[in-house]
């Protein structure tokens, strides 16, 4: 386990809740309010390290975020936190998105609800797009250097918006130019 830079939680108890209380404020996107949370509120990751957990979490197969609680859990406690911040982050969520799968059964060929859903869908874009803004002040402290980073994430969008190449091909494609630009410039 490596031992983590900032003060984390007191107990894997403690590390279950905040995933918990994360999970349920995420309506719409978590990634907006875990890096609140994680990096502004509680202060156990910096920006930079919020970064790059979600870095890795992107590439990995499965949701970003569920990835990032069982990487911030291992950080802190091993195995156990990597279970106790997973499960906070989908044991409640779980019980709340059956019902409303169950609910939504029932009421969606009312136009209230399909308005509704492309209202939140425009909110959550909003969300993902306020938390890439606000990430990109650490991007300075990348070993990349601000501009390749930029330039590199550009490309992504490129890539996905417009050119709307398969997801598994720009990861391998870019992850692997700017694995490499980082290699060439940290090896000694």
């Amino acid at each position: 386990m490596i031992e983590p830079a900032h003060p984390g939680p007191a107990s894997t108890w403690v590390l279950f809740w905040a995933f918990n209380r994360l999970a349920l404020q995420g309506f719409g996107g978590v990634l907006p309010v875990a890096q609140r949370e994680l990096v502004e509120r509680l202060g156990w990751l910096s920006q930079a390290e919020f970064v790059e957990l979600l870095a890795v979490g992107q590439v990995l197969p499965g949701p970003n975020i569920v990835n990032m609680s069982l990487m911030v859990g291992d950080r802190f406690f091993g195995w156990r936190g990597a279970f106790a911040a997973c499960a906070g982050m989908l044991l409640f969520p779980s019980f709340i998105v059956l019902g409303l799968a169950a609910l939504y059964g029932e009421l969606s060929s009312r136009p209230v609800v399909a308005g509704a859903l492309r209202g939140m869908g425009v909110v959550a874009a909003g969300l993902v797009l306020a938390t890439g803004i606000k990430l990109l002040p650490s991007l300075k402290l990348n070993v990349l250097g601000l501009t390749l980073c930029l330039g590199l994430a550009v490309l992504t969008f490129a890539a996905i918006a417009l050119l709307r190449l398969p997801l598994i091909w720009v990861i391998l494609g870019l992850g692997s130019l700017a694995m490499f630009a980082a290699w060439t410039r940290l090896r000694p």
